[in-house]
């Protein structure tokens, strides 16, 4: 069942964003509505963001495949997860290095240092600051986690190669935007710029099928 409250926010965000920058509301006609929906299961959203670093969409979502036969009927859960060893994980397709990361994440959220259950009670900045004391896990993947797991409305990821690319795109400068630059940009766009970066990976997405259909 769609959450009523969370499709009230993302109308309330389109209205702001179209009378706020044009250059957005021109996006958002070419996208459409937006169906950014927060992933309940964040333990889960944060495996998977460590496994798809440096990787492409087709390998993570093997090597999940993988992970998820491997965990069995148990599922993925920090206790569950911790029940493994480096090699076995490797087994799943798993990294050396990425299996050290999800250990680390599993043990530090069983143990409660990192508390995912309470952590919708946090500001963003301390969401940060305790998601980074994870090993692998950095400033963006914690804003994806603000973004796509708790649905926090107005995080901007202005290191996001995605956004930035969109920006340099959309409003008409050479190079990928600086972070003065893009902030700025993005200034437009609060108090809902998690909405509004949401629109700018849309529209990459919709360059692609322009530049397919071009050669067809």
């Amino acid at each position: 069942m769609v959450n009523v409250s969370q499709e009230c926010r993302n109308e309330s965000a389109i209205k702001h964003l179209r009378r706020a920058d044009p250059i957005m509301k021109a996006m958002i006609a070419e996208v459409g509505p937006c169906t950014l929906r927060p992933q309940r299961d964040r333990f889960r959203m944060l495996t998977g963001s460590i496994i798809s670093q440096q990787i492409s969409t087709g390998a993570a979502r093997a090597i999940k495949k993988k992970l998820d036969e491997l965990v069995g009927p148990k599922g993925l859960t920090p206790a569950n997860l911790s029940r493994y060893s480096p090699d076995e994980l490797r087994a799943a397709g798993v990294s050396p290095q990425k299996a050290k990361y999800l250990l680390d994440l599993a043990a530090k959220v069983h143990e409660t240092e990192v508390n995912l259950q309470h952590m919708g009670r946090y500001s963003d900045d301390k969401i940060i600051e305790q998601l980074t004391t994870v090993k692998g896990i950095g400033k963006w993947t914690a804003q994806m986690f603000l973004i796509f797991s708790l649905g926090r409305p107005d995080v901007f990821p202005h290191d996001d190669l995605g956004v930035r690319s969109a920006i340099r795109n959309r409003y008409g400068l050479d190079e990928l935007p600086d972070v003065a630059t893009s902030t700025a940009i993005a200034s437009k766009w609060r108090p809902y710029a998690s909405i509004a970066s949401w629109y700018c990976w849309q529209s990459l997405d919709i360059g692609k099928v322009r530049v397919v259909n071009a050669k067809d």
